[in-house]
């Protein structure tokens, strides 16, 4: 978005935005700032106020508007150090520095740390007023108001002095963002109140991984903003903001079609196949054969000329081009053609608002119309809090359903024969789920599969066994001699032998 520059006097037309320099927070606040408001960034040390401070600051120079960052608790050359290792140039901002250079700390001093500005609150405001008064900056950044709320030394001398900032900005047609550090004992809700818009930056301290970064709007009158927390990262160039996902925002014309397997009995099991819009829950227990079958649909997408996106949390690369051999399977064409994306997923390094965030750049930008996850246990790991995986998978579901792609989640279960245990039930969200199954028969480990669910039309309902071998996926006919095969221990009932033959290329 464009910001807007306009000299002093000039009147402010209705519904003026201008944008805050980060491209995630104007997507958030659908749009931008409003001009000529007082805003504050809230957040304890690290979190990233002044890296987005710059930002906002930036946008401005780029537009030519003149910008001045006030600085009362960092130099200008740690500011100037901080632009440098983003890439930036700051020589189109002027920075305010009232940090004496020769204040020094005094033995004889009763005091053990000196104040950022060793003047009083008077004094500091007035420098600050004439340096504004002298520059006629359109924006303006403080940092920050803990060293004014020191100088102030009460509440009430505090908000007296916030107050006058703002009806001084008021008649300046400036817009203004306050950083606080949150350094008082308690939230200090006469900010809140004083300002247009609160924003609050928060970094997470996981148990295990990097740390984890979030942003909030707390309020932003007359503006509709997209409530609740969005995952974030400082990154080499700035702040990093993913907007929480929300399915509703997103909608796109699709033809309902099935999505064909490949495999013609797959096809046959599920119905005539899987449709564009739904998405598949593969359920078993580990190696039985779930991410095979999953990449079975990505080969069949490639070959149509479609492009399949890989999400795996728990294999890398070469284990996904070994099983395509094993299964010959014509997978590095694909690769190389950029038909199937794969990407590998460190559930300890990424937030989930990063993952949506590259979920939607495959499918708007590379035209993704499949996405595989694999598997939603490592999933799970990523997420700070397990109570939230339901409801993050409920918008990521509902807006690849609604952008027409086909989505198939792997779910592993504990154990490997007998009774077996689901970490998170997730069943509900399916439209189809394949249940994958081990089970035993004449002193051999063999493999079931069944569709146990599909709301978008009939499927059979038999258990079948297949096989996996460099044939690919191969299908038997329905197990009817057979009772109890999901429990772990089947019963055989028949007297002819109806199960698969094993050949010379099968894994046994």
């Amino acid at each position: 978005m464009q910001s807007r520059s306009r000299p002093t006097g000039a009147a402010d037309p209705a519904g003026t935005r201008i944008s805050s320099g980060n491209r995630g927070l104007d997507d958030i606040l659908g749009g931008g700032l409003d001009a000529d408001r007082m805003y504050l960034y809230e957040g304890r040390p690290g979190t990233g106020k002044t890296t987005l401070a710059l930002e906002f600051l930036l946008e401005g120079a780029r537009h030519g508007e003149r910008v001045l960052y006030i600085t009362l608790s960092e130099t200008e050359s740690e500011l100037q150090l901080v632009a440098g290792r983003h890439g930036w140039d700051l020589s189109g901002v002027d920075v305010f520095e009232l940090v004496p250079p020769e204040t020094t700390l005094d033995p004889g001093r009763e005091i053990t740390v000196l104040h950022p500005a060793e003047i009083e609150l008077a004094e500091t405001t007035r420098l600050i007023l004439d340096r504004i008064a002298d520059a006629s900056p359109s924006r303006v950044v403080i940092d920050s108001l803990s060293e004014l709320r020191l100088l102030a030394q009460n509440s009430l001398r505090y908000r007296r002095q916030v107050l006058a900032l703002k009806h001084f900005f008021a008649s300046r047609q400036c817009t203004v963002v306050l950083l606080d550090d949150m350094s008082a004992q308690e939230n200090d809700l006469q900010l809140h109140s004083i300002c247009h818009g609160v924003v609050l930056l928060e970094q997470l301290a996981i148990d295990y991984g990097a740390e984890r970064r979030r942003l909030r709007v707390v309020k932003m009158r007359g503006i509709g903003f997209r409530g609740g927390f969005h995952d974030m990262k400082i990154t080499t160039g700035g702040l990093e903001i993913y907007p929480r996902l929300v399915a509703a925002e997103h909608h796109a014309s699709f033809a309902g079609d099935c999505t064909p397997s490949g495999n013609p009995e797959l096809d046959k099991l599920l119905g005539g196949g899987l449709e564009r819009g739904t998405n598949a829950l593969l359920i078993g227990t580990a190696g039985v054969g779930k991410s095979s079958l999953a990449l079975t649909y990505a080969i069949a997408a490639a070959e149509r000329g479609e492009v399949a996106a890989i999400f795996a949390f728990d294999e890398g690369r070469g284990t996904l081009q070994a099983r395509a051999r094993t299964l010959g399977l014509p997978l590095q064409p694909a690769l190389d053609s950029g038909r199937i994306l794969f990407q590998q997923i460190d559930p300890a390094e990424m937030s989930p608002g990063e993952f949506a965030a590259i979920v939607r750049a495959r499918v708007e930008e590379d035209r993704a119309r499949l996405v595989i996850i694999d598997s939603l246990n490592g999933y799970l790991n990523a997420m700070p809090d397990g109570r939230f995986l339901i409801l993050q998978m409920h918008e990521l579901l509902s807006y690849l359903g609604q952008q027409g792609v086909l989505s198939i989640m792997i779910l592993a279960q504990h154990g490997l024969v007998g009774p077996a245990e689901t970490p998170v039930d997730i069943s509900y969200l399916s439209d189809t789920v394949l249940m994958l199954r081990y089970f035993e028969h004449g002193g051999v480990v063999r493999r079931a599969l069944s569709v146990v669910k599909k709301r978008s039309g009939d499927h059979e309902h038999s258990i079948r066994e297949f096989r996996l071998g460099a044939g690919g996926l191969v299908l038997g006919p329905p197990l009817r001699e057979f009772s109890g095969i999901f429990s772990g221990t089947p019963t055989y009932l028949g007297n002819a032998d109806p199960l698969l033959q094993a050949g010379p290329d099968a894994e046994e």
